[in-house]
């Protein structure tokens, strides 16, 4: 670690699709890839294993906010996957509370795996929000 490290501790995150601006984002779970290994003995005497990389995956993004002016993108985004369903390319940026980026994602067959919209009661005080999943292919460099 340096001095010049600069961590995650306080962040949101925005997310564009094709370019498009879905806005920003306060919560994102899920995000992540295994990879499938498979052991094979080595060696004339059996006496060791190599583990040999399988098929890689990818979890699922959530991604998390109060219902906001970006909610009609997202919608619009999804009206349009409805219609002509390809998988886009997206990015992730994760940024600190002045709007540094502090890491960034491109990330590429992305289609939408969910979305669940904000629910009312007049009788409550609960914050309206929305909930975007996210499957994906892989990684871009």
């Amino acid at each position: 670690m340096t001095s010049t490290d600069t961590y995650a501790i306080s962040t949101y995150f925005t997310v564009e699709v094709d370019g498009s601006a879905l806005g920003p984002w306060a919560t994102l779970q899920g995000f992540g890839m295994k990879i499938a290994s498979e052991s094979r003995e080595t060696g004339g005497v059996g006496n060791s294993m190599t583990q040999l990389p399988g098929r890689f995956s990818y979890t699922n993004i959530q991604l998390g906010r109060p219902v906001c002016s970006y909610t009609t993108s997202v919608v619009n985004w999804l009206t349009t996957f409805s219609v002509l369903p390809i998988p886009a390319t997206a990015e992730i940026k994760s940024l600190d509370s002045t709007g540094k980026t502090i890491a960034s994602w491109s990330l590429y067959g992305v289609i939408p795996a969910g979305w669940t919209g904000p629910s009312f009661d007049i009788g409550g005080a609960e914050v309206a929000t929305e909930t975007l999943e996210l499957a994906y292919e892989g990684f871009l460099a």
